[in-house]
């Protein structure tokens, strides 16, 4: 799998996600359009171990905690970034998210947990801020920001 092919996958999430509000709605309507038994969701959670696998997604950081952009924000991803991380209990570093943040939780370990979420979708709405965390195992995250910006605060 190459960038432009995880780009092409994605495509049916980043344009039903394109120009909505980022609030608990979109998580809702996110977990019933693409819920995490579905077929889509299985094939871009494949192709995140595949491409990890393989080198290209998180490829930066280390044990417990792996990263890296994927994807700028651009037209083809209606302004998304889209940004994947594999963490294993484990607490990161604080950030805020300017125009909010879109998140598709994958569990690798069964119990793991995203901020308190299971497997699906989550919303961190424009203004927001938190530490991501994962507990009890390990999970993969892929997180859409509109116009790729965050803020990372140091504290």
């Amino acid at each position: 799998m190459h960038i432009e092919q995880f780009r092409d996958l994605l495509k049916p999430v980043t344009d039903f996600v394109a120009g909505q509000a980022v609030n608990p709605d979109l998580a809702v309507a996110l977990n019933r359009r693409f819920p995490g038994d579905s077929d889509l969701f299985n094939t871009i959670e494949a192709a995140c171990h595949a491409a990890i696998a393989e080198g290209w997604m998180c490829a930066q950081g280390s044990a417990g905690r792996r990263f890296g952009r994927v994807i700028e924000p651009g037209d083809e991803t209606g302004g998304l970034s889209v940004d994947v991380v594999a963490l294993e209990d484990f607490v990161g570093p604080h950030h805020r998210h300017p125009t909010g943040e879109i998140c598709m939780i994958m569990p690798v370990s069964q119990a793991a947990r995203f901020d308190g979420n299971p497997r699906g979708w989550c919303i961190f709405e424009p203004g927001s801020d938190h530490r991501p965390t994962v507990t009890d195992g390990e999970a993969l995250v892929l997180y859409m920001l509109p116009q790729g910006k965050i803020e990372f605060t140091g504290q």
